[in-house]
């Protein structure tokens, strides 16, 4: 026998970094939060200033938001609570197909019925819970993977470098420590963003000359 017992991989662990890869095909690369606006406005225009704009975004903004989305379904979905699933979100779900669950699969049906539909981070919350993924994890996860697309973003912009994105993200790890404890901790009544900036800038992007994303 081998001195190191093989490890028994972990289809929960799988599963997260499959959903929250950007391979999977929800689109997510195409949108930038306002970034393209705030670059050609020189808002954002350097590392530091990248940085502080993805932090107010994952703590603030659209972030908070998903964060609390994907709580209210990581909790319904793991008490089997389909009512409070679909309260969760009415948009719709993109990791569902891969790994069908009875649940899921019932809250499918349940949409279908017109009784709305589950965004994105209703979505992975949901199918975090039935696959067993934590949901500090799943948070986690989230939270780097939209940190990740808003580097990538401003890669793909010129105002960084591969470098300086690694920096960028390893300096918001405790931003995102932050942001997944307040998760955590929030009462549902505190949904809500207040990133202006963020805001005015995703506005400006659709009157925007040129771009290369869809916000």
């Amino acid at each position: 026998m081998n001195d190191v017992e093989e490890k028994r991989l972990d289809a929960g662990l799988y599963r997260l970094l499959a959903w929250l890869s950007p391979g999977f095909p929800i689109g997510a690369f195409s949108y930038s939060h306002g970034l393209e606006a705030a670059v050609e406005s020189g808002a954002v225009r350097d590392l530091i200033s990248l940085q502080s704009w993805i932090s107010a975004i994952l703590a603030a903004g659209s972030g908070r938001i998903d964060a609390d989305i994907l709580r209210d379904a990581h909790r319904a979905a793991a008490k089997a609570d389909i009512e409070a699933l679909l309260l969760a979100n009415q948009r719709g779900v993109a990791c569902r197909a891969a790994w069908p669950d009875p649940l899921l699969d019932r809250w499918a049906a349940a949409i279908d019925d017109g009784r709305g539909a589950v965004c994105y981070a209703a979505g992975i919350g949901a199918a975090t819970a039935r696959a067993g993924i934590s949901l500090d994890y799943a948070l986690t996860g989230y939270f780097l993977a939209m940190a990740a697309n808003l580097v990538s973003a401003g890669l793909r912009l010129g105002i960084i470098g591969q470098t300086d994105g690694q920096r960028i993200l390893a300096a918001l790890e405790p931003v995102i420590g932050a942001a997944v404890a307040g998760a955590l901790q929030r009462e549902p009544c505190s949904f809500g963003s207040a990133t202006f900036a963020v805001e005015l800038a995703s506005m400006a992007h659709e009157t925007q000359y040129s771009r290369l994303f869809r916000s």
